[in-house]
């Protein structure tokens, strides 16, 4: 009997799960729409429709949603979707409700070392900051790693915090002091404020197979992490590889989490907000919260550029900057219920 109410609980919440993302998808194109009508100059929602339908390259207006408005929102979307599912991997491998590319030193990792692409290598192509983008994500969360566990009592949740909060600080002055260094500080606060702006064909054209790869990877990694997040010694009675499933779910990470901050810049607390939010929807198998927390994650940040594009118009506000009013307040309320594991 109790199995049976299990099983139909799981029923209800895979349909309950199927339903959210239909709707988030439904959600997500509307908003992807409606960012484009917005900008510096209007657009009808007709024109943006016809742009898309019969492209007519002598119109300016088909030109700027086509070749500056379809890419920028294309990006937002994509690295929110990457942000997300990066955190509800870390999450889930980790069992740590803090877990975050930005809050565990990937992607201050990956600023730094696009910061020493852009200054030291002569003739830089978008795929080479991409590659120094991944090794720089791996070597801040190696770095984070290390630190944590020179403290005894380990990887708890509030450690890895503190020990993230430390490497990115220190990164972070590192790349200002390149940037500073050689006179390219300007060009380098596109990737530490966070911004999609600006972003194009050719990028995409580079970014796009990686994170969808990356996600591919992800979802079908989704059961053994969710059998891994009941602990190590269950997930061993059910027969995971263990330093499998954590070497290709931290793989997965530095993928989503580096090429994220090659195509937008560094943007904290999606990947802890989203799976939280989509955990408290359909529950805990990572099979939902995976696909449910990319779609949640690529809505969040196309309603942030549309923020960032009207708030302040004709200027911009930093995505970045407009994330973290939402992700402080409830960073510190995950970090109050966890502070007795200090």
């Amino acid at each position: 009997m109790k199995q049976k109410v299990e099983n139909e609980m799981k029923g209800k919440r895979g349909v309950r799960a199927v339903l959210l993302i239909i709707a988030g998808c439904f959600f997500l194109i509307l908003s992807m729409l409606i960012s484009i009508t917005l900008g510096a100059a209007a657009i009808p929602l007709s024109t943006v429709v016809d742009a898309l339908l019969h492209f007519d390259a002598d119109n300016l207006q088909h030109l700027m949603v086509v070749d500056l408005r379809l890419p920028r929102v294309i990006s937002a979307a994509l690295v929110g979707s990457a942000l997300a599912v990066a955190g509800a991997v870390m999450q889930g491998m980790t069992r740590n409700p803090l877990a975050d590319a930005g809050l565990m030193g990937l992607n201050s990792g990956a600023a730094l070392a696009i910061a020493v692409c852009l200054a030291y290598v002569t003739n830089d192509s978008y795929s080479q900051i991409i590659i120094s983008s991944f090794i720089g994500a791996a070597i801040g969360a190696l770095a984070v790693y290390a630190i944590s566990n020179l403290v005894p009592g380990g990887n708890k949740p509030m450690k890895l915090v503190l020990a993230g909060a430390a490497v990115s600080t220190f990164l972070v002055a590192m790349s200002q002091a390149i940037a500073i260094g050689n006179k390219m500080s300007q060009n380098l606060n596109f990737w530490t404020m966070g911004s999609v702006s600006g972003n194009s064909w050719n990028q995409l054209k580079v970014s796009v197979p990686v994170i969808i790869c990356g996600l591919i990877i992800a979802i079908v990694l989704s059961r053994k992490i969710s059998i891994l997040n009941m602990g190590e010694e269950v997930a061993l009675g059910l027969g995971v590889k263990l330093n499998f499933v954590k070497t290709v779910g931290t793989i997965v990470v530095v993928l989503l989490a580096g090429t994220s901050v090659a195509l937008a810049g560094s943007i904290t607390f999606v990947g802890m907000l989203i799976p939280h939010f989509a955990r408290f929807l359909v529950g805990p198998d990572y099979r939902l919260i995976i696909p449910l927390s990319a779609v949640m994650g690529g809505f969040l940040l196309v309603i942030a550029d549309i923020g960032a594009k009207t708030l302040s118009a004709p200027s911009e506000i930093p995505i970045g900057a407009l994330i973290s009013l939402i992700g402080v307040p409830v960073f510190l309320y995950f970090a109050r219920r966890q502070k007795g594991e200090l």
